[in-house]
């Protein structure tokens, strides 16, 4: 299974300039934030963010991550559950609103992964780094994000190679209790993090070779622009912050 999360395929999203996307982004943001503490809102946007997923034909991604995410959410309730106390109690000290916080955590944290997810399936790393640029960002400043982005893959495409030649070897990290699980996966870090830094090394050194940082002016052969559709949804967009702000002073008053 590959570990890039690049889906080079057609879709809506995939033909949205990338400060779009962006933008969306922000508003999902937005909305998991100002009603943090409101499940059933949350719910609601969480819905949105899969029908969103589906437009960028990014479920697949999606999927693959399925068991993460319902672990954060899990995790989320019970954290919010141990340590919130409210009037009304379910058992012991355990109470309703822990319960509907914990619930509005775990889906804002599981909103803000999926749109991640969606972005990254759906956006090229150039054009990402073309986007922090025509928004104003430095070029150095874009390319460390898109090295960034870059090595996530890198690690984890380095992890699993070491990892199934190491079970090739013999070494078993299916038996055993959960610690003992963990305690096998320990070794493994070392030769991943040295081969990680090996090949950063190699890169800054491909980098200075090239003369990279002796200009500031720089061309791309990738171009981007906001076409017609891309007005229209931005315009939609700030539509609904505006109307989330509307929600949240009007009729959502304390």
């Amino acid at each position: 299974m590959s570990v890039y999360m690049y889906r080079d395929i057609s879709s809506f999203l995939h033909k949205l300039d990338p400060r779009a996307k962006l933008l969306v982004m922000l508003t999902f943001f937005i909305y998991t934030l100002m009603f943090l503490s409101n499940p059933a809102l949350q719910a609601v946007v969480f819905l949105f963010v899969l029908i969103y997923a589906a437009m960028g034909r990014a479920l697949v991604n999606v999927k693959r991550s399925a068991g993460v995410l319902m672990t954060i959410f899990v995790v989320t309730v019970i954290v919010w559950l141990l340590t919130t106390r409210g009037p009304t109690k379910i058992v012991l000290w355990f109470s309703v609103e822990g319960l509907l916080r914990g619930i509005s955590g775990g889906f804002s944290l599981v909103i803000i992964i999926i749109t991640s997810i969606v972005f990254v399936s759906t956006t090229k790393v150039e054009e990402l780094t073309l986007a922090c640029i025509r928004l104003g960002l430095p070029y150095r400043g874009a390319f460390a994000m898109s090295t960034a982005i870059r090595m996530i893959p890198l690690i984890a495409g380095t992890a699993d190679t070491i990892l199934q030649a190491q079970k090739s070897r013999g070494l078993d990290v299916e038996t055993g209790s959960f610690m003992q699980k963990l305690k096998k996966y320990v070794p493994l870090m070392v030769p991943t993090i040295v081969s990680v830094i090996r090949g950063t090394t190699v890169f800054a050194m491909a980098l200075e070779s090239k003369g990279f940082g002796y200009s500031d002016k720089r061309v791309s052969y990738l171009t981007i622009k906001y076409k017609t559709r891309d007005y229209v949804f931005s315009f939609v967009l700030l539509i609904l912050i505006g109307f989330a702000f509307f929600i949240k002073l009007y009729l959502l008053k304390p």
